[in-house]
């Protein structure tokens, strides 16, 4: 249902109370930005993302997201943001997840989860944490004056996940929420709540970001390598041979030259894991001498590579990739991608993005693509 779903990041928010005089969703943590973290775990189960940045930021967010999302100015209210958003999204569209940036490490899964519920036939779902604790109504000279059933009371997160057109209903009926949930509420439609999930922490202070990390990297006496892959294939003038890239077959697209399949986005992620975990690099480990490689698959390459990391005594905690070039468009074929290089990978998380550069160096004259990727490895 992929290609019936779209998703809006509410990403034009300032960082003031994290201490940052840039917009929140720009802040690091750890190797990413926050929209960063967003969008690498909406990509596998939403088609189109749009993200709403601030004005005079638009093209940051476009540098640092590629062309894998769309950025748009947002509005001085997050609903405006979400109503301008509404109205960038194709009407091929059926189901619209609503997400904030601030909430970076909300899961894929989670989001599968919300969406699992539309295509089921619900019309909004909304994942929540219970209350755990006591919750007291205060006035305004500062004594209780209720003390509330908690057992009835949710933490509400996001995505939200809507059927497109009950959303656009509550934005047209409603001014202003910080809750998109609590617009359908107004209308009168039941809204689904599922279990939702202690990553999806709304980062706000300096105390959340602490949070955050520690969510990243749980067990700090575990061994944490990073490693960095760049690879490169120029266009093929063999009219019989097909791209390969990332995994899949790209029909009608003018294929690599190289050894193997020419696969820079496989090759890359095997180069970063290889250096992660100081085993060489792809030329010491697939080396062109080597005729059993002669014509390998991306997918071979990157499962022999998960092998040696293996052995070496570490396991994947997460691989991303950005192909560069002009064509093909990435965008629709992304969760494809993701899917086929995680499962080369036995299931590692994956993120794809791809990126142009605006017709400088050989990937801009149109000669070839590169890809640039960066793998995080764990002792096992």
């Amino acid at each position: 249902m992929i290609n019936k779903t779209a998703a809006i990041i509410a990403a034009a928010g300032m960082g003031h109370r994290l201490g940052a005089n840039l917009p929140k969703a720009l802040v690091k943590l750890l190797d990413k930005t926050l929209v960063e973290h967003a969008v690498a775990n909406l990509s596998p189960v939403c088609e189109l993302i749009i993200v709403t940045a601030p004005s005079g930021y638009e093209a940051e967010y476009s540098k640092i997201l590629g062309d894998q999302v769309e950025v748009i100015t947002g509005g001085v209210l997050r609903s405006d943001s979400i109503r301008l958003a509404i109205s960038k999204i194709p009407a091929k569209y059926e189901y619209v997840l609503v997400h904030d940036a601030a909430r970076a490490l909300a899961s894929t899964t989670l989001a599968s989860s919300v969406l699992s519920q539309l295509i089921q036939g619900e019309q909004a779902v909304v994942p929540a944490l219970n209350v755990i604790d006591t919750i007291k109504e205060v006035d305004a000279k500062g004594y209780v004056r209720n003390t509330l059933d908690r057992s009835a009371l949710k933490v509400i997160q996001t995505p939200q996940g809507f059927t497109r057109s009950v959303l656009e209903r509550a934005h047209m009926a409603s001014e202003d929420a910080t809750d998109d949930a609590a617009l359908v509420e107004a209308l009168g439609i039941a809204v689904k709540v599922i279990a939702g999930e202690d990553g999806a922490l709304k980062i706000t202070t300096p105390s959340d970001l602490a949070a955050g990390i520690r969510l990243l990297i749980p067990d700090s006496s575990k061994n944490y390598k990073v490693g960095i892959g760049v690879d490169a294939h120029a266009f093929t003038a063999d009219k019989n041979r097909k791209l390969s890239l990332a995994g899949l077959i790209w029909e009608d697209e003018i294929g690599l030259d190289g050894h193997s399949d020419g696969d820079v986005a496989s090759h890359a992620i095997c180069d970063a894991l290889l250096s992660a975990a100081d085993l060489g690099d792809l030329g010491s480990n697939f080396g062109v001498a080597e005729a059993k490689y002669e014509g390998a698959t991306g997918a071979q390459m990157l499962s022999e590579s998960l092998a040696k990391v293996k052995e070496a005594g570490f396991k994947i905690e997460n691989v991303s990739v950005q192909i560069v070039g002009n064509r093909p468009k990435i965008a629709p074929r992304r969760a494809e991608a993701i899917s086929a290089l995680s499962k080369a990978l036995s299931g590692a998380k994956v993120s794809v993005s791809a990126t142009s550069t605006d017709g400088l160096g050989f990937t801009g004259e149109g000669k070839g693509l590169s890809a640039i990727a960066t793998a995080l490895l764990v002792s096992a």
